[in-house]
């Protein structure tokens, strides 16, 4: 039976190599591509886009919550991440 770090290094391979497919994958078959704006390689950043504020609206995401909610739990998942980091590295 393989020990716990093998199996994480493998799981981690496995992720790594599923994620480089899927991505060739998006890239070969175009998806998310718009056929009326052509700009290479950009194509994929939608700020790329003339009139963007025309095509995507403002009103399509209403926020619940107050910016200030929105920044703390941002914050406290850097901090949370930060930590989780520093653990897993005192571990090894």
């Amino acid at each position: 039976m393989m020990d716990k770090r093998r199996l994480l290094k493998v799981l981690t391979i496995f992720a790594v190599a599923l994620a480089v497919l899927c991505a060739l994958y998006i890239m070969i078959n175009g998806l998310g591509l718009s056929d009326k704006y052509d700009f290479g390689a950009g194509a994929y950043y939608y700020t790329d886009i003339p009139d963007y504020e025309n095509v995507i609206h403002d009103d399509a995401y209403k926020a619940q919550l107050p910016y200030w909610v929105y920044v703390v739990l941002f914050l406290s998942w850097g901090f949370l991440m930060y930590r989780l980091w520093v653990w897993i590295d005192k571990k090894r």
